[in-house]
């Protein structure tokens, strides 16, 4: 008698997948490493991760109709005469000119100043149609230095130093030549039309010392009126956040892994840098050993979507928080209004993130003048400002649900976690135990 063995499912490797196998053959076919924007597409712990304690007999809520929850925050209390007066915890993060069309640089000044928040510059200088709809400004001072000047910097309201972002911590941006426009070669002081990489670092300082001197030379061209922000990577989030407080930052800006860019290798996006979670507390820990926790303020970003998350970050500490990609869907980008064009383009909407290559069917992220047209900057920054109403009241309601009458009375002990890695990150307890991984038993 003869056994013959069933047939069997071919199996395909967890490790080859077929992602993985088209990158090798992309590489093996191009010889060129690949660049896209957007922030790390790979799944890791987040702020879905987290949970709420919403009150019950140990604590009471307060009344959506009858009891107020605060959400104002001042940014720059440390040193500078002119603080920045939010009435939201919600900023707009950096995004250049040159990355975004002028028409969605003006959307975001518009909707940023309806809600009562700040916007940036991001790097490549400073366009009037920003500053002109921009209650309060943040002027990003980048190692490029392009469109960098005195009179600039005492224009805006506040001045980011950025030493590194989510997205490439260590490593610098891209924005290659179909987007270097007449304008952008003008503010840049770059020929049209070609490939530009910004430095990886400032090229007058090498360490927290320089960076002392550097924060005094600006605090003095803007007569001490501008609160100075310091903006990191997630890296090394204690040691990034104590040296940017001893070399005297005003704001300390951490930046996680999922945060955006409008281009660089997506090695970097993937495989360098921190998840936000991660960050957080010890940035915290550090302003803490340092007792300056709420006297230099902390505003985290890369990945935040919702007023859940919001609340989930001024829990674990931080003063405030910045949007980049939410803020440009916001304003329409990725919109399925556009699947066709986007299909063109060998993507889909949702997934569309060749924002380097100019052809953006949404006119966000482009600089062809027909493209652009389709941004009606009014409209774009009224949706912006429903957005920030919308996240705000959602973290009000977080908030009441745990009896607390300001968001930066949330706190880590008002949190538990779904999993031991987001428990360990974030360090509250394991949902369903008092353990926090590393601090104790069950």
């Amino acid at each position: 008698m003869s056994y013959h063995n069933p047939p069997t499912t071919p199996r395909k490797s967890a490790t080859f997948d077929e992602y993985a196998m088209s990158e090798i053959r992309r590489a093996a076919a191009t010889g060129i490493y690949d660049i896209r924007g957007s922030g790390a597409k790979r799944k890791v712990p987040h702020f879905d991760d987290l949970l709420f304690l919403g009150a019950s007999i140990s604590r009471y809520p307060l009344e959506g109709y009858r009891e107020k929850c605060d959400t104002s925050v001042v940014l720059g209390t440390r040193f500078a005469k002119k603080p920045i007066e939010l009435k939201i915890p919600i900023t707009v993060a950096g995004m250049s000119f040159g990355s975004l069309s002028g028409p969605a640089k003006e959307a975001l000044g518009r909707g940023a100043t309806l809600s009562g928040t700040s916007t940036t510059t991001g790097d490549g200088g400073m366009t009037e149609e920003e500053r002109g709809h921009s209650k309060q400004l943040v002027y990003q001072y980048l190692p490029s230095r392009y469109g960098m000047n005195p009179r600039d910097l005492r224009r805006a309201d506040a001045i980011e130093i950025v030493v590194g972002q989510g997205a490439k911590p260590g490593g610098g941006g891209m924005l290659l030549g179909q987007k270097i426009s007449d304008r952008v070669a003008e503010m840049r002081t770059l020929p049209k039309g070609i490939d530009q990489r910004s430095a990886c670092r400032h090229p007058d300082w090498t360490g927290p010392d320089d960076l002392e001197i550097k924060i005094l030379e600006i605090r003095e061209i803007t007569d001490w009126e501008k609160p100075i922000y310091v903006k990191v990577g997630g890296a090394r989030p204690y040691y990034d956040t104590a040296l940017a407080v001893k070399a005297g930052a005003d704001v300390v800006v951490l930046d996680g892994m999922q945060g955006g860019t409008a281009a660089t290798q997506e090695v970097f996006i993937e495989h360098v840098g921190q998840p936000t979670l991660a960050c957080i507390r010890p940035a915290v820990k550090a302003l803490q050993d340092l007792g300056m926790h709420r006297k230099v303020q902390l505003i985290v970003s890369g990945g935040i979507r919702n007023g859940a998350d919001v609340a989930k970050a001024l829990a674990l500490g931080a003063d405030a928080v910045s949007i980049g990609t939410a803020a440009l869907i916001a304003l329409g980008d990725n919109d399925p209004r556009w699947e066709e064009e986007y299909q063109k383009l060998g993507t889909t909407a949702g997934a569309y993130d060749d924002w380097h290559e100019g052809k953006d069917p949404a006119g966000i992220t482009t600089q062809d003048p027909e493209l652009m047209k389709r941004v009606d900057p009014i409209a774009a920054g009224r949706r912006l400002a429903n957005y920030l109403k919308v996240m705000t009241l959602e973290a009000q309601t977080i908030a009441r649900a745990c009896g607390k009458n300001h968001l930066h009375n949330l706190e880590p002990e008002d949190l538990c976690a779904l999993s031991i890695e987001a428990a360990a990150m974030a360090g509250v307890p394991l949902a369903g135990t008092s353990w926090v991984p590393g601090k104790g038993a069950f």
